[in-house]
């Protein structure tokens, strides 16, 4: 059992024993989710701008590698990746937009 399922499936959290414990476990899964979430559209967008690398569509690649960009420096802001992931994956994109002309 993988991804939400196995995050919201009753057994997946033990039983809390106190009211501060039972609260950390829904903070957990809410935050869980939100992490995925913010992931997931990350990595759903590099597909994207590949996918357009490999087309031979500047256009299109260049409007990817900025939302990209935006993406990733949400993410590294709110801790969900490093910093340097996130400026390492724009700077390789970017890399490959220049080649790309």
């Amino acid at each position: 059992m993988g991804g939400v399922a196995a995050i919201l499936h009753p057994l997946f959290h033990p039983m809390a024993n106190t009211r501060s414990a039972a609260k950390s476990a829904r903070q957990t899964v809410t935050r869980t989710l939100q992490n995925k979430r913010v992931l997931t559209g990350l990595k759903s967008q590099v597909k994207k701008v590949r996918s357009a690398f490999a087309a031979k569509d500047k256009a299109t690649a260049a409007a990817g590698v900025k939302v990209l960009a935006s993406l990733a420096d949400k993410a590294a802001k709110s801790g969900q990746i490093h910093k340097n992931k996130a400026n390492r994956q724009k700077s390789r994109l970017n890399k490959q937009l220049a080649a790309l002309a």
